[in-house]
């Protein structure tokens, strides 16, 4: 377990890929447990599990709660690094969908119209650098959705680089999504808090 940061209230730590951010069996919580040697660990934000990166994990109860209230009124920043398959229409933008989960499948999809489990997902993704086939993004997160980022790129052709489940083509690596940034204030102090950490030096990070 690699960690970045921590103090008696948080820790910022890096999630493996394949690894559940909830607290369950083999998930991040038990892993933050064993890796400090204590028992109050607790997830405030999920990344999917076949994602990786920084991930903020809270060590009190009270310092739970005050991330998750920062999360629910956007104090919380997100910010991830993807790499895609073709090309954005335009550099930089936004995305702005309606999104429904479905739970037998396990997939989040857009639509056209409000309905029941429908909820609006919006990201802004800036383009950082391109080769013929892929492109590099930087996306910050509006909305917190299930799949948010894998299923509006893919609705748009875009689809995540090794990403088998919203991709019909067959990369030879794990998905090139990686939680790049986060920034809040401190759950005891109140002090800003920003961190940032680059995608390991593999495909298809290698390829820009």
């Amino acid at each position: 377990m690699e960690l970045i940061y921590q103090d008696k209230e948080i820790v910022v730590c890096v999630k493996p890929p394949r690894v559940l951010s909830t607290d369950e069996p083999g998930g991040m919580p038990e892993l933050v447990r064993q890796a400090l040697g204590c028992e109050d660990i607790r997830t405030v934000h999920r990344l999917d599990r076949v994602v990786s990166g920084l991930m903020v994990l809270a060590r009190t109860a009270d310092s739970a709660s005050e991330l998750s209230r920062q999360i629910r009124e956007n104090g919380f920043q997100k910010e991830y690094l993807a790499v895609v398959h073709n090309h954005p229409e335009a550099e930089k933008g936004e995305f702005r969908d309606l999104l429904l989960r479905n739970k037998q499948e396990r997939k989040t999809y857009i639509v056209t119209e409000a309905a029941k489990g429908v909820q609006e997902a919006i990201l802004t993704y800036q383009t950082l650098a391109k080769t013929p086939e892929l492109t590099k993004v930087r996306i910050q997160l509006q909305t917190g959705r299930t799949h948010q980022i894998r299923a509006q790129f893919s609705g748009r052709g875009l689809p995540l680089v090794g990403d088998r489940k919203y991709s019909l083509l067959e990369d030879d690596c794990e998905i090139a999504l990686w939680s790049y940034r986060l920034a809040f204030s401190h759950p005891e102090t109140g002090a800003p808090m920003e961190f940032m950490l680059e995608p390991p030096e593999r495909y298809p990070w290698t390829c820009f």
